[in-house]
C-alpha cells in the first residue's frame, strides 16, 4: 500500500510506501479486529493523510494498473477519522478477496464521553501528535491504549486536560479559611505550575510549550517556539505545543475568545457539548499545535472543549445541571462554616477505587468539624431530571461507594427548593 497524491489514479512518482506492520495494523483495524494499538495507528494515518493532502492506494491488483483508492474522512456523528473506499466507474474496484473490498466496520468510533464510562489518568508522555506513522507502526508507543477504551472512547486530548486540571488541583474547593484567591489568573498560574512538572518527551517540560493567551498564537509566538525547539526535539516523538483557552463559545472548528479574536482549528472542535447533551459556556479549551503540511510549517491542529463552572473556577462539569449543583454546594459549604464545620468540594475527575471496585461519583465532600474534629466523608450524585434507566443505571454502578460512604442525590426540586445543605447536613451528621 502506498500514500498518494490526492486527485491522482495513484501511479506515478511521489507514491510512499507503508511499512508492512503498518499495513498489517491498518487492515487488523479497517476489519475490526484490531487491538487498541492498531487502532491507534490506524487513526494516526488516516489523519496524517488527510492534513497532508494524501490518499491510500491499494495493492490487491497486480501490476502497474492504477490501484483502488481508500481516502481519510472525519465520521463528525463518532468525532473520529476512518476511510472510505474511493469508487466511480473510472476507478478500479478491490479484489473480491481484498479486505478493502467493503466498507469498513465503524462500530467503536464513538469519541463521545459519557459520565458512566470508565476514566483512568493517562499516563506517560503529556502528547496528542505522533511521528510520521511509517514510523509510529515500527515503535509502538506504550502509552497507546490511553486514547481509547471498549466501553466509551475518550479524545487523548480531553484526557490529559482533564490530568493537568487534577494536577493543579482546579477540580477542589478548599474550606473558606484555607482558599486562594480564585480569580482567572490565578486559575491559569496553578494550570502553568502544574505543567511545569509534567513532560511533552523526555527533557521537554510542558511549562515550555504551554501558553494560556491566544495573544501567542495570533502572534505566531508559539509557531517559533517549536521551531526553535524541533531539532532538539527526542527521536520517536513529535514537536508540538499547547494552548489552553476561556472561551465563551464554539463553533464548527473556531473558538470564541473573550476580548480577542477567534482561533480557528484546522480539526473540528470536540467537546461533551453536543445536541444530545447541550452545555453553555464558559469552556476552557486545550488546542494542539504541530507540524501541518498544507501550511508548510506549524497550526493549531485539533482542539477539545472542557464546560467549566466559571472563570474564576475551572472545575469541570459534564452538564448543564453539575453548573446549578456546583452553585448549591458552595452555598452549602457557606452555611456550614458558620456552624463550625470545614468543608472541602472535589468534582472527581478520574475513577475512584474501592474495595469493592472502582467508580466515580459526580462529586465527593470531606467535612470536618472544628468542634470534635471529626471527619465525613459523602458522595454526591447530581441527578437533574434523570429518566428511570439512567437512574438504574448510576446506581448499579455507584453501587461500589455505596458501601464505602454515603450518598446523597440532588435533584432539580431539591436545588428549587434550597434544600441542599440541609441535605448535606444531615448526610455529614456532624
Amino acid at each position: 500500500m502506498w500514500l498518494v497524491r490526492r486527485d491522482s489514479d495513484g501511479t506515478g512518482a511521489g507514491r510512499i510506501e507503508l511499512p508492512d506492520v503498518l499495513r498489517a495494523a491498518l487492515v487488523r483495524w479497517y476489519v475490526g479486529r484490531g487491538t487498541r494499538d492498531d487502532e491507534e495507528a490506524g487513526i494516526a494515518l488516516v489523519q496524517q493523510a488527510r492534513i497532508g493532502a494524501r490518499w491510500i492506494a491499494c495493492d490487491c491488483l497486480a501490476g502497474d494498473v492504477p490501484p483502488p483508492i481508500l481516502t481519510p474522512a472525519f465520521l463528525s456523528e463518532a468525532e473520529t477519522y476512518y476511510l472510505r473506499r474511493l469508487t466511480s466507474a473510472k476507478r478500479p474496484e478491490h479484489q473480491a478477496d481484498c479486505p478493502f473490498f467493503r466498507d469498513q466496520v465503524t462500530h467503536r468510533l464513538s469519541e463521545v464521553r459519557h459520565p458512566d464510562a470508565p476514566a483512568d489518568p493517562p499516563d506517560g508522555w503529556f502528547e496528542v501528535l505522533k511521528p510520521a506513522p511509517e514510523k509510529l507502526a515500527q515503535r509502538p508507543d506504550e502509552t497507546a491504549s490511553d486514547d481509547r477504551t471498549r466501553q466509551a472512547s475518550i479524545p487523548r486530548l480531553a484526557r490529559l486536560l482533564w490530568r493537568l486540571l487534577d494536577n493543579a488541583g482546579l477540580n477542589r474547593c478548599s474550606p473558606l479559611a484555607d482558599e486562594r484567591e480564585t480569580a482567572i489568573g490565578d486559575q491559569f498560574r496553578r494550570l502553568a505550575t502544574a505543567a511545569a512538572r509534567v513532560e511533552v518527551a523526555p527533557g521537554i517540560e510542558l511549562g515550555r510549550v504551554l501558553w494560556t493567551h491566544a495573544a501567542a498564537l495570533h502572534g505566531r509566538r508559539t509557531f517559533a517556539t517549536l521551531r526553535a525547539l524541533a531539532d532538539r526535539w527526542p527521536a520517536g516523538h513529535a514537536p508540538q505545543g499547547f494552548i489552553t483557552l476561556f472561551a465563551t463559545s464554539f463553533r464548527g472548528s473556531e473558538i470564541v475568545v473573550s476580548g480577542g479574536d477567534p482561533v480557528r482549528i484546522a480539526n473540528r472542535i470536540q467537546s461533551p457539548s453536543t445536541r444530545a447533551n447541550p452545555i453553555d459556556g464558559p469552556f476552557l479549551v486545550i488546542v494542539v499545535v504541530g507540524e501541518y503540511p498544507e501550511a508548510h510549517g506549524y497550526a493549531p491542529l485539533r482542539a477539545y472543549a472542557q464546560p467549566i463552572y466559571s472563570g474564576h473556577r475551572f472545575i469541570p462539569v459534564d452538564t448543564a445541571f453539575e453548573r446549578q449543583a456546583i452553585k448549591a454546594l458552595l452555598a452549602a459549604r457557606r452555611s456550614l462554616d458558620r456552624a463550625g464545620i470545614d468543608l472541602v468540594l472535589e468534582k472527581p475527575i478520574f475513577d475512584r477505587l474501592t474495595p469493592l471496585g472502582s467508580c466515580r461519583p459526580d462529586f465527593l465532600v470531606e467535612a470536618r468539624s472544628r468542634l470534635t474534629g471529626e471527619i465525613k466523608l459523602v458522595a454526591i450524585e447530581a441527578l437533574g431530571k434523570p429518566t428511570g434507566e439512567r437512574l438504574a443505571m448510576r446506581r448499579a454502578a455507584l453501587a461500589p461507594l455505596r458501601d464505602v460512604v454515603p450518598v446523597i442525590e440532588i435533584a432539580e426540586e431539591h436545588i428549587t427548593r434550597g434544600q441542599v445543605g440541609d441535605l448535606l447536613a444531615a448526610g455529614l451528621d456532624l
